[in-house]
């Protein structure tokens, strides 16, 4: 039994600095690293990028809106191929740093808005995927669980991988409590690491309304910019290792 622990990661912006990613990346097996629109810029992408190197993190895309202000969280309406045209664009930028770097890219994961419209946007999703597959087909397109955009994934040709939030809080239907609600986000470590744990050994999670929704993961993801973000990746790395669960990143070959 296996699973990937995500983060996302290169959130800071020239001197605005966000998140521990230093402190974070001794404890995740795979960092998602902002390729400028939503959050980001060249240094800090390229810091980012040899940092996860040197821990032996894989190291994959995190496109978003274009939409510094809001980081990346407020809903912007695109058509298909403004979507396709907008992640083609961060994956670019990424990719000429991660050569640059002699750094391979692994994956690729949408940030915000852009990953929870395509949650419920069939649309929306075929574009995500398509721009991905366009851009390298070996790449591993992470995905909300139980969602299409695994299915759209997989339509394109790409490896697909079944994301769950071990921070975050989920709603009856499988999507996650949008941010807006109280308690969408969870603090308490030892509410995380049995959460991350019930969904990995169990394939369920339990919903803010007290229901059992069923989920299958590939994935795990905490969030870098959540105060003591280091405290809670090393807690769930060490949880996961006790109840027996190896933690390696997504699309590894088995140890």
């Amino acid at each position: 039994m296996r699973v990937d622990i995500n983060c996302d990661m290169g959130e800071s912006f020239g001197r605005w600095e966000l998140g521990a990613d230093a402190d974070v990346l001794p404890y995740v097996t795979s960092a998602n690293i902002a390729c400028g629109a939503h959050a980001g810029d060249a240094a800090v992408m390229r810091r980012t990028l040899r940092l996860a190197a040197q821990h032996g993190v894989a190291c994959g895309a995190h496109p978003g809106f274009a939409d510094l202000a809001g980081f990346g969280r407020r809903e912007i309406p695109v058509s298909g191929s403004e979507a396709r045209d907008l992640v083609l664009w961060q994956l670019g930028a990424v990719e000429a740093i991660a050569r640059s770097e002699g750094v391979r890219l692994r994956h690729v994961k949408a940030h915000g808005a852009l990953y929870n419209m395509a949650v419920r946007n069939p649309s929306l999703a075929e574009a995500v995927a398509g721009a991905v597959a366009e851009f390298d087909r070996t790449l591993v397109f992470f995905g909300l669980a139980g969602s299409g955009m695994l299915e759209a994934g997989r339509r394109a040709g790409l490896k697909v991988a079944a994301e769950g939030f071990a921070d975050r809080s989920y709603e009856p239907d499988g999507s996650l409590t949008p941010r807006g609600i109280a308690g969408s986000v969870i603090h308490d470590v030892e509410e995380v690491v049995a959460r991350a744990v019930r969904m990995v050994r169990e394939s369920r999670v339990i919903a803010r309304s007290g229901e059992t929704v069923p989920l299958t993961i590939d994935t795990l993801c905490v969030h870098g910019d959540t105060p003591g973000a280091a405290s809670l990746a090393k807690a769930l790395r060490e949880g996961l290792g006790a109840a027996g669960v190896e933690v390696a990143a997504a699309g590894s070959e088995p140890s």
